[in-house]
């Protein structure tokens, strides 16, 4: 019945994250012992303070009748209120808007801003999903991407290479998903100085990482005074506040396109959870220091340190140093070519199948993100399951052999 389908449908990949993650469902189904290093996912419960206020929620019984689409007005209050005092971005109430993750936020806004055709500038590596919302919009993505060197930061000339009349957007993550590159103030003045030629061309900034952060200061690109009336910031609460089952992100963007993005979310999903969205906003009012999520971002800083240690005991594994996030993303191409016997790893898809088969340890092939050299490797696990499982990777390459 595959000829009902429409294109948009059949041409979309299926996500490699996700067969990822069923193949180890698999082997774990089988009983075989499995270390996930591939999903993005914080080994924290979601801290007791906003467990409570969703608790709370539900027995006060006032939160069961559909919220407003955009969100309650507490809580993008709340969010104006961490924009301006953390980031230093003026937004209203309502130029907020509430969505169910910050993936639906994303597809929001593409689906608002592109025609066919337009074209979408996209820093890489990227997270995986940004090119298919691109092109399920009708937009088509165009890539820059600097040396590994460099944290993979291309420079303002590769971006005014790559900007056509046809361009909508610039989109980047920082910190970044997956080689944890963080724009420094001094970079993304760089970038806004190229889009001054380029009048015609939005920002949207994914600051989802941004309280996982290893730099003493953290710069957003909306708060740039001259680039305030052209950013999109699109975060959430999955990462920073471990609450990825929550399904709770925002968007703060220009008025006429916040409007824009909850008409869109009320045709396709109203609004997000009522009950969730009272746990956000008690994440949004905890202290205003962060102090009650600094524990998490002190172990992730501690797992990192870890990680690049084990790493560097891989023969042949190149990795930048990661500022924020929670990923490693190292250069396996040493071991192309190179068998075990069995099969040939010929690229990142062949080495990651060959892990999980030989190791037991799944990790996501790097051309996921743009980079067919690489793979990800998250450390937002504990650190007896960093320290197994790169025990079982070095086992596992020690055995393979040129062939």
């Amino acid at each position: 019945m595959n000829q009902f389908l429409a294109d948009r449908v059949r041409t979309l990949p299926q996500s490699v994250m996700l067969a990822v993650y069923e193949q180890a469902q698999a082997l774990k189904a089988q009983g075989c012992d499995v270390y996930d290093l591939g999903i993005g996912e914080p080994s924290f419960p979601t801290p007791h303070y906003i467990r409570q206020a969703a608790k709370q929620a539900i027995d006060t019984g006032a939160y069961f009748r559909y919220p407003p689409v955009a969100g309650y007005d507490d809580l993008r209050t709340a969010i104006a209120h961490k924009l301006r005092n953390d980031n230093g971005i003026a937004y209203e109430p309502n130029q907020i808007v509430v969505s169910t993750g910050t993936k639906q936020a994303l597809a929001n806004v593409f689906l608002c801003l592109l025609n066919p055709g337009d074209e979408v500038v996209v820093y890489a590596p990227y997270w995986a999903s940004y090119t298919n919302v691109i092109q399920l919009a009708g937009g088509r993505p165009v890539f820059i991407k600097g040396r590994p060197t460099d944290n993979f930061e291309p420079t303002p000339e590769q971006l005014d290479q790559v900007i056509t009349p046809r361009t909508k957007a610039i989109l980047f993550s920082s910190p970044c998903n997956p080689t944890g590159l963080v724009f420094s103030e001094a970079s993304l003045t760089a970038m806004a100085d190229v889009l001054a030629q380029h009048p015609h061309v939005l920002v949207i900034a994914d600051e989802i990482y941004e309280y996982i952060c290893f730099v003493e200061r953290y710069t957003s690109m909306g708060a740039l005074p001259e680039m305030q009336d052209r950013v999109i910031t699109v975060n959430g609460f999955s990462k920073s506040f471990a609450m990825t089952g929550w399904r709770v992100g925002y968007l703060a963007a220009p008025l006429w396109l916040a409007k824009a993005c909850s008409k869109i979310q009320g045709q396709l999903t109203s609004s997000t959870s009522s009950i969730a969205q009272r746990a956000a906003l008690a994440a949004m009012e905890g202290d205003s220091d962060k102090l009650s999520i600094q524990y998490m971002v002190d172990a992730y800083r501690q797992r990192r340190d870890l990680a690049m240690q084990l790493l560097s005991e891989l023969p042949g594994c190149k990795c930048n140093k990661p500022l924020g996030a929670f990923y490693l993303f190292p250069d396996i191409s040493y071991y192309f070519g190179q068998t075990d016997g069995q099969s040939v790893i010929r690229h990142a898809a062949d080495f990651c199948a060959y892990v999980l088969r030989a190791a037991h340890v799944a990790l996501i092939p790097g051309s996921t993100f743009g980079e067919p050299r690489c793979v990800r490797l998250s450390y937002a696990v504990t650190e007896e399951t960093l320290r197994e499982a790169m025990q079982r990777l070095r086992a596992a390459l020690h055995k393979l052999k040129p062939s």
